[in-house]
């Protein structure tokens, strides 16, 4: 056995955590139109499609497909949202399934916001990059419903997930 944790693992935690948001919010709707400051949302909600938004961008430059562009992507209902997160870890499965794929293969990214030298990566960075996003925002998103009154039951380090041992 190796001592890495794998980006099957990763997928795995990441999947666990985008479960548990998913029913968390399902269950409490109204937690969605709360203020948030976070990834460059106003709500909630608009934060929840960030992180699930950013899952598929970076998934689709790995995979090399068309990029969905921000302005595509649907700003509700949460089912939309989390449609998303699915499309990302269908890539993100598909990839790491596929006995071809170079995960050292440099992928550059056209992004405006990086500095000219980050604008690239390899496939393995940029695909632990995107699921490793995801679960700092949702560490984050626990902190802001505690912080509003709505604490939850969200334990989301890496040491209560069942996807490795």
């Amino acid at each position: 056995m190796t001592a890495a944790i794998s980006l099957e693992e990763l997928v795995g935690w990441n999947e666990e955590s985008a479960a548990f948001w998913k029913q968390h919010f399902e269950a409490n709707p109204a937690q969605l139109e709360l203020p948030c400051d976070i990834g460059g949302a106003v709500t909630v909600q608009e934060f929840v499609r960030h992180i699930w938004a950013v899952e598929l961008r970076w998934s689709q430059r790995i995979a090399l497909v068309a990029v969905t562009a921000n302005a595509d992507f649907p700003t509700g209902p949460l089912a939309a949202l989390y449609d998303l997160h699915e499309q990302a870890m269908t890539i993100c499965r598909r990839l790491i399934n596929e006995p071809e794929q170079d995960w050292s293969r440099i992928v550059r990214i056209e992004v405006d916001w990086l500095a000219p030298h980050l604008r690239q990566g390899s496939c393995r960075k940029l695909m632990a990059h995107g699921l490793l996003h995801s679960q700092r925002h949702w560490a984050q998103m626990a902190t802001l419903l505690r912080n509003a009154g709505h604490p939850t039951s969200f334990r989301g380090d890496l040491l209560f997930s069942s996807a490795l041992q």
